[in-house]
């Protein structure tokens, strides 16, 4: 006998507890094989595709594109059973009931074994066919993509179609908000041209688009300033909901205190232009960084730990996980290099590598982005000098680096041009005091002066 069971929004883990439904895999009417991706949704950690444990026919979905929804809240109703798909897939569809005949053996394929019975934490129920991360896909329209249905696209998933082509060619977009923000004005996207890297189509690109698609052919009287003091209202949702939650909890619970010096780098930019010529796989400085971050908190331990406020005790760490801010079309995220502290420079090259390859495809995992116990900021990639870094909670330091650039500098008692660092190092008051930072970030600009010793066991 045929029985209707309730697949809700699953736990997707590391402390997520919503997530925003981007676009639906399946129709009501489709017959689902056992962990099929059955929706795609953005979490503040990345986009999946959900895989529904239950194989049967999809009678319900709750919740249209857009919607954000909390862990546990269902997602869609499986009819579970051979005869109810059956029966429901001909009930939905009778135009095609040809087709729901010929694929009723793939159906009591699909319901013999009603449930998987995987557990649902984290990003899938089986194995990584069904924990497939990737860029939102470039047909804002919902398709069908299962060979045994029977529905055709909602009345909602067709006006979108109509109200936005598909785009022929593949469109430069990485940021469902994005999609929707045009998709809900009736902006084609090939239309707009994206002022990101390499095309890319940013949120301010679609606003200014509307905005002249929009602007009046004559001119109008100016606003009142009444009218004039209404702004746009921008959700914290998502990606960059989840950074002002954690930047939020760092500034309030974490008593932070700040450092910095000026270093002489250039006997590290000359080391690395030394093992680089050798041949084999380049090194990058951030490598070389990473290494002395390693070593300097194998000298100072009491700055690899976090602070456990239940109990009052400050927790030392014995494995230096190494997080690295990096920028991505998405906003801010920290991808975290494990084990640290145990990798040569060319190691951590090709972790930083893939790292920032996945974030820039917004394909990084929970597991990628969390666990870090230190973080190691090069803000010197956007042009600028010092920062006061905010602490990555629930971490107690980090260490920000400046552009490396030529300046006037008293080198063996004579004035000359080397090239210069600041190094800016932000720490937990509670888990040392200043002795003990100023300590660290003075060996990590002597080994930035004098990399020598320090590259000898690269």
């Amino acid at each position: 006998m045929a029985q209707v069971l309730e697949f809700k929004l699953p736990d997707l883990g590391e402390g997520l507890t919503e997530a925003e439904i981007v676009r639906w895999l399946v129709a009501v009417g489709d017959v689902v094989a056992i962990d099929q991706p059955v929706v795609e949704v953005e979490t503040a950690k990345a986009m999946v595709e959900v895989p529904c444990p239950y194989g049967g026919v999809v009678t319900a979905r709750f919740g249209e594109e857009g919607t954000e929804l909390p862990v546990g809240a269902p997602l869609l109703t499986v009819a579970v059973g051979a005869s109810a798909a059956a029966g429901t897939a001909a009930a939905s569809a009778p135009e095609t009931a040809g087709a729901a005949s010929g694929s009723a053996s793939s159906a009591d394929s699909a319901v013999s074994s009603e449930y998987s019975g995987n557990v649902l934490v984290g990003y899938g129920t089986a194995g990584p066919a069904a924990r497939r991360r990737r860029i939102r896909p470039q047909t804002p329209a919902v398709v069908n993509p299962t060979p045994n249905a029977t529905a055709g696209p909602t009345p909602t998933a067709r006006a979108t179609a109509v109200a936005v082509p598909a785009p022929e060619g593949p469109v430069p977009v990485i940021s469902p908000l994005v999609r929707k923000l045009a998709r809900d004005r009736g902006l084609d996207l090939r239309e707009v041209r994206g002022s990101g890297p390499e095309g890319l189509i940013l949120r301010a690109d679609v606003e200014r688009a509307l905005t002249a698609r929009e602007a009046p052919a004559a001119p109008v009287a100016p606003a009142p300033p009444a009218a004039a003091a209404v702004g746009e209202r921008i959700p914290l949702r998502g990606l960059r909901g989840a950074v002002a939650d954690k930047l939020s909890r760092s500034r309030t619970e974490i008593p932070d205190a700040t450092c910095w010096v000026d270093a002489d780098a250039t006997e590290l930019m000359a080391a690395r232009a030394a093992m680089n010529a050798a041949g084999g796989p380049k090194i990058s400085l951030l490598a070389l960084l990473a290494r002395i971050c390693a070593h300097a908190l194998a000298r100072f331990p009491e700055l690899n730990a976090t602070v456990d406020t239940a109990t009052r005790e400050i927790v030392r760490l014995p494995s230096v996980h190494l997080g690295f801010a990096a920028q991505t079309p998405r906003g801010l995220v920290v991808p975290v290099v494990r084990d640290a502290g145990t990798r040569t420079a060319e190691s951590l090259t090709e972790e930083f590598a893939r790292l920032t390859e996945s974030a820039r495809q917004g394909t990084l995992t929970p597991a990628d982005l969390t666990g870090g116990t230190f973080t190691l900021n090069n803000y010197g990639v956007f042009g600028v000098d010092g920062s006061t870094p905010i602490i990555n909670h629930p971490e107690a330091a980090m260490l920000g680096v400046g552009r490396i650039i030529p300046r006037p500098w008293v080198h063996q008692g004579e004035l000359a041009v080397r090239q210069v660092v600041q190094l800016s190092f932000t720490f937990d008051h509670r888990v040392c005091d200043g002795g003990t930072a100023g300590g660290f970030l003075r060996y990590v600009a002597d080994c930035v002066e004098q990399p020598a010793v320090l590259l000898r066991t690269v």
